[in-house]
C-alpha cells in the first residue's frame, strides 16, 4: 500500500494511509487477530456476519422499493 507526502505533508498522507487501511479492513483483522478464534468460532461468526449482511441487504431494499 503506497501514499504519497506531498510537500512535506505527513498528517494528510496519514489521514489518506488509515483511510485506504480502513478500506481494506486491516484494522478488523489485526483486532481479530489479536486473539486466538477457534475455527468452529470464526464459521459461526462469518455465518453471523452474513446473516446481518443479508437483514440489511433486504431492510435497504424494502425501504427503497417503499413496501
Amino acid at each position: 500500500m503506497h501514499v504519497i507526502v506531498r510537500d512535506n505533508n505527513v498528517d494528510q498522507a496519514l489521514r489518506a494511509l488509515k483511510k485506504k487501511m480502513q478500506r481494506e479492513g486491516i484494522f478488523r483483522e489485526m483486532k481479530l487477530r489479536r486473539n486466538f478464534e477457534k475455527p468452529s468460532e470464526r464459521r459461526a461468526r462469518e455465518q453471523a456476519e452474513a446473516v446481518r449482511r443479508h437483514r440489511k441487504l433486504l431492510r435497504k431494499r424494502l425501504e427503497r422499493e417503499g413496501f
